[in-house]
């Protein structure tokens, strides 16, 4: 295996990464409103990610450090074609982590239900947004022959792309409804797990027609085993939820979120960005990629960093593992 060839791998595990921790806190960013009765009960599910969300977003910066130096054409091409949707998760991004910190700053009710009305729409709007980029770059854009994009944003927003949205948003709402449950205790808990049943039922049936259809369009047999994984994870996960087993359902709604991004990564291998134009001009993990001598320095160091990232990441959740209901909140408690 060639280097290019294992640096698309590990940027397609930094996804998987990413969507698999960010997944859940923006979950529990959409369920500030839907599950939620009131403000402590808001509270407590912002406690939930409070100390773990900014460490999730490491996953995102290093999946674009490592494509910008792996992939610079990938790179230039994927931010210039998709600059306005990409500039909008950035600024909900932005706007989302002060949020968390500005929120409990001063007590005005009024400062308090504007951020956290901040928190719900920087959460929803980057979770569809990310499940369109995706189905964009299976689907394929207008790439020429210079490796440029040539196409308009509104075609980004096209029936494909826009289911993936729908499936990211809804399964990442119910990856988010199960760590409510795991990271709960009292009423809520019991809420947050009935609404990740219903929840699931509707992930799995849009899950289920976005994945039949990138098998169709773009699948082989190492994307249909993949495909397999995530739907058998997915009912997986809402059996477990609805016996109360909600480890195992976070585990398995886990596995869903890393087999369908491990999908997509597989459909496209080796292009990094099909042009819908001409195949010959799609961007592909050969003519896109760093040279060999800055893709071995970049091994060793990653080689050293990501066990250490990794150790401190597992360190800060092991820390947090324990459940938090309205009773540890303070004006609560008082």
């Amino acid at each position: 295996m060639e280097l290019h060839d294992v640096w698309f791998v590990l940027i397609a595990v930094l996804w998987i990464g990413y969507f698999f921790l960010e997944g859940f806190d923006f979950g529990i960013g959409v369920l500030t409103k839907v599950l939620a009765r009131g403000r402590t009960e808001r509270r407590v599910l912002i406690n939930t990610i409070g100390p773990v969300w900014d460490g999730n977003e490491v996953w995102l910066l290093t999946a674009g450090g490592a494509t910008f130096a792996a992939f610079p054409d990938w790179y230039a091409t994927l931010f210039s074609g998709f600059y306005l949707p990409l500039l909008m998760i950035l600024v909900c991004l932005i706007v989302r982590g002060v949020a968390f910190e500005y929120r409990a700053k001063r007590p005005e009710e009024k400062w308090q239900t504007n951020w956290e009305h901040a928190i719900f729409w920087t959460s929803l709007i980057p979770a569809v947004l990310w499940g369109v980029a995706f189905g964009n770059i299976v689907r394929g854009v207008k790439i020429d022959a210079h490796k440029e994009f040539v196409g308009s944003f509104w075609d980004l927003l096209n029936p494909y792309a826009i289911l993936g949205g729908l499936v990211t948003l809804t399964l990442f709402t119910f990856h988010g409804a199960v760590f409510a449950s795991l990271k709960t205790v009292g009423d809520i808990r019991v809420r947050a797990r009935k609404m990740a049943l219903g929840l699931g039922l509707v992930a799995a049936a849009f899950a289920l027609a976005f994945l039949i259809w990138t098998q169709a369009d773009k699948g082989d047999s190492s994307s249909l085993i993949a495909m397999i994984v995530t739907v058998a994870a997915l009912v997986g996960a809402v059996v477990a939820i609805k016996a109360g087993r909600e480890g195992w359902s976070f585990a398995l709604s886990g596995t869903t979120i890393a087999a369908a991004v491990a999908m997509l990564f597989l459909t496209l291998f080796p292009n990094v960005m099909p042009s819908s134009l001409d195949p010959d001009w799609s961007l592909t993990v050969t003519n896109a990629s760093s040279s060999p001598y800055t893709l071995k320095i970049m091994t060793w160091c990653a080689a050293v960093a990501t066990p250490i990232v990794l150790l401190y990441q597992s360190w800060t959740y092991w820390v947090f593992r324990k459940r938090i209901g309205t009773q540890h909140i303070a004006d609560a408690a008082h």
